[in-house]
This record gives structure tokens, sequence and C-alpha cells, in this order.
């Protein structure tokens, strides 16, 4: 079986291809995954420079999507033959968010999808939505989820409302996505003129290049008739969060998600509680979340943005690509 492991301390060049030991067959409640796809995500990132501290040779990845080869006892949700993508955090089924670490996430505190496959309990997967590519569905686990949930779960978002979307990773156009499907206006920003066209091309309303206009959130104000929108994608961190605040309007959300932009740094609090505007952190979501998630994408037809695919043995080529900041949506690994 090929797989990835990521030696101390971790960087792109401690990836090594080996052939792991063949999995057996799946005991109770469990079932045995062929892996053909996975995708990149900031987080898996963090883990393979080392930023994130993880066991010697762990297997990275925490997105995986493929085909179920058999089953162990008891498991009447799959059939062999079913198409899965696996969730994020495989012991947070529904309910409020019992968990503020990473123990139980694939690729980070537990073993991940870099390898061909895995014996793990049902509810580490769910089904994949009908019609997708593994590559598409692989997607879903990290970056469709989270902007799922802080839009529909936390956000509440309705019709009519308005968006913002920082950047175009996968996060932020899965977000854009979201928003056109549910009938929502979006803002969307980008530092590429290119990548602006793209992203209108996917529906955004209005589009802002945050490098020619740094006081992008005074823009947002201009386009919404000093309204200011409703729901923040916040991806940037303490860079951005400023900017974001002066963009969303008197008691809307914003979702913080990503720190693009650093760990840690000043927020204006004032002008916060001015806004009275609800900051809200988040990761993911739960197992719940992302059926609901697939229900919603199956009935709409949406697919995701795939940007480009590397085969497996070409994971650190991968991670160089996203290093670039060349990509728009989606790097896959497919195997």
């Amino acid at each position: 079986m090929k797989r990835i492991t990521l030696s101390k301390p971790g960087g792109l060049d401690q990836l090594h291809l080996d052939d792991g030991p063949q999995p057996g067959e799946p005991g109770p409640g469990e079932m045995r995954v062929r892996i053909h796809a996975s995708s990149l995500n900031f987080h898996d990132y963090a883990v393979v420079a080392g930023a994130i501290p993880t066991e010697d040779n762990r297997i990275p990845m925490a997105d995986g999507a493929g085909v179920v080869e058999a089953t162990g006892e008891g498991v009447t949700e799959f059939r062999i033959g079913d198409h899965v993508v696996s969730t994020f955090f495989p012991q947070w089924l529904d309910g409020p968010a019992p968990i503020d670490n990473f123990t139980t996430t694939p690729g980070d505190g537990q073993d991940g999808y870099a390898r061909e496959q895995v014996i793990r309990p049902t509810n580490w997967f769910t089904h994949a939505p009908k019609g997708y590519s593994h590559a598409e569905a692989a997607t879903l686990t990290t970056a469709g989820l989270t902007a799922w949930r802080a839009l529909v779960v936390n956000g509440g978002l309705k019709a009519g409302d308005s968006v913002l979307t920082l950047g175009t990773g996968g996060v932020s156009i899965f977000a854009l996505q979201f928003a056109k499907m549910m009938g929502a206006q979006v803002i969307s920003t980008s530092s590429s003129d290119q990548k602006l066209e793209r992203l209108r091309e996917l529906g955004a309303d209005h589009t802002i290049n945050y490098k020619t206009t740094p006081a992008w959130g005074e823009k947002v104000q201009e386009l919404t008739n000093r309204q200011g929108v409703d729901h923040v994608i916040e991806v940037g961190g303490p860079g951005t969060l400023p900017e974001s605040i002066d963009a969303v309007r008197i008691g809307g959300h914003i979702s913080l998600i990503g720190v693009l932009t650093g760990r840690a740094g000043d927020v204006p609090t004032a002008k916060l509680m001015a806004k009275q505007a609800r900051l809200q952190g988040l990761i993911v979501g739960s197992r719940a979340h992302q059926q609901e998630m697939i229900r919603a994408i199956e009935a709409n037809n949406l697919h995701p943005i795939l940007d480009r695919s590397f085969a497996l043995e070409e994971i650190a080529d991968a991670f160089r690509h996203e290093e670039s900041g060349k990509h728009f949506g989606k790097i896959s690994l497919e195997f």
C-alpha cells in the first residue's frame, strides 16, 4: 500500500513515499475504504511544514474520498462500492462542538488519508454527493464544511443577505458558491485582477482589489449604501480583521476561520463593540453538518472549483503550488 509519511521536525523535504502494510479485514462497525483523492488545506500545510507539531512518521492529509471495499459486522449505513468522503472530527457526530483541538483530526492527531487504503469506524465517513468525482468529494471535508457552517449553521444565511469573502482559497470560493446558491449578494476580494474576473464569472456581484484599495472595508460600505454586509468570511486573521469590522453591518456576523496573516494581533475592540457585531470563531463542523451540506449540494447540483491535481508522490510539489498563492479553488491529490 502506497502512503506518505512525514518525518520530524517537518518540512516539505521530510515527506516520504513508501509501502506500508496492507490493511486486513474490518472489524464490527468498521469498513475498509480505498482512498482515491485528497485535497490540500492550510491546516495540512501547517502540519507538513512543521508549524503544527505531530508524531514522527505521521500520515498527513485531513481530507479523503474513495470507495468502500469491505464492511464489518453490523454495518448497515454503507455497502461495498459506495462512494464516501471523510469527516474532519470523527467523534463529533451532532450537536454543539465538543472539541477545541486536533487530537482526533486525521492528518494531525491521527494518521490521515495520504495513503491508498484505510480501515476506520463508519462514523469517520459520510456518503459522497451523487455524481461527484473523488477529487470533488475530497474538497468537502474541510473547506466545504467550514464555509457551510460559517454561513448556514452559525450565520443563518437567507435569501437577500449580503456576504463578503476574502481571497480565492477553497473556503472563500465555497462561501461564494453557497451564498449564490441561497440567493445572497456577494462581494469578493483578491489582489489579482485576473482572479477577480473569475470570481465575477462565479457570480460575485462586486469585486475589490485589496492591493489597489487597501481600505476595502470602506469600499464595502460604499457598495452597500453604508449598510455593511450581513456576513464576513474572515480567513486572514489579525491582519484583515480591522477591515472586516469596518465592512460588517451593525449587528452583523463575522466568521473567524483563518489565520493567514498570523496567530495574534491587535483587534479594534471599541469598533467591534460599536458595530455590535458577532465575531465567532469556528473549526469545520460535525458529521451531521456535513450530511446536511451534501443534501443541499445534491439538490442544487453544485460542484467545487478544482484548480490542479497532483499524484500522491507529487505531494511536495502540490504544497509548493499552494505556497505560491497562484491557485484558484482547491488543489487535489489523486491516486
